[in-house]
């Protein structure tokens, strides 16, 4: 072999070891895109006003406030921009669907906007109440439901449930993700519900 192939050889096998060598501190500076079924998550997440998850309100009379606490987690990879849509609903509305992706249909009443750095929560202690309800027989309505002490008119029927001995409803918590590549904000398949049951209208 020629003194040039040699070189070629020699240099080949450098380059080789140059990479080997570095790629533990090029990980550091380069994310590569999370393979299919990593790791990379958002999570979504309720707790009582005890910040416990055994303390739920349930049962809600009007004129009387309740509280949760509602948060996130950012296990993306990446700091992330979140949009929070808080929504209610009763016991013939639609949720979101976890196999399509999609959002349920119910307009949202109040959202939280905020971003959140890879690795950490953001929690906010949500109250609400019921300001104007009404039961007569087997019908139910909430008329006016304030959420961080803002009203808004909801005008929500619900039907006696024989089975459970309830009024259904749930306040209703959507994740969205924003995304950079298409300036929007985009449903992020994360959703927790809290199921309600009216019992007096004061």
């Amino acid at each position: 072999m020629k003194l040039e192939g040699y070189k070629l050889v020699f240099a080949a096998a450098g380059l080789i070891g140059v990479l080997l060598i570095a790629t533990p501190a090029l990980a550091d500076f380069i994310r590569l895109p999370s393979p299919p079924g990593g790791t990379h998550f958002s999570e979504l997440y309720l707790l009582g006003p005890n910040h416990t998850s055994n303390d739920y309100p349930f049962d809600i009379a009007v004129a009387q406030n309740y509280s949760v606490y509602v948060g996130v987690s950012n296990q993306l990879g990446s700091s992330a921009y979140y949009v929070l849509y808080v929504k209610l609903g009763n016991e013939t509305d639609l949720l979101p669907n976890a196999a399509l992706g999609t959002p349920s249909p119910l307009q949202p009443l109040y959202e939280y906007r905020f971003s959140i750095q890879d690795g950490t929560d953001w929690q906010s202690l949500l109250t609400f109440s019921v300001s104007n309800a009404t039961i007569s027989g087997n019908n139910a309505k909430i008329n006016t439901l304030q959420i961080n002490g803002v009203a808004f008119n909801v005008e929500k029927p619900a039907t006696w449930d024989s089975k459970s001995n309830t009024f259904k409803y749930q306040l209703l918590f959507e994740l969205w993700l924003y995304s950079s590549q298409y300036n929007a904000i985009s449903y992020n398949n994360r959703y927790v519900n809290l199921s309600l049951n009216l019992t007096e209208t004061g």
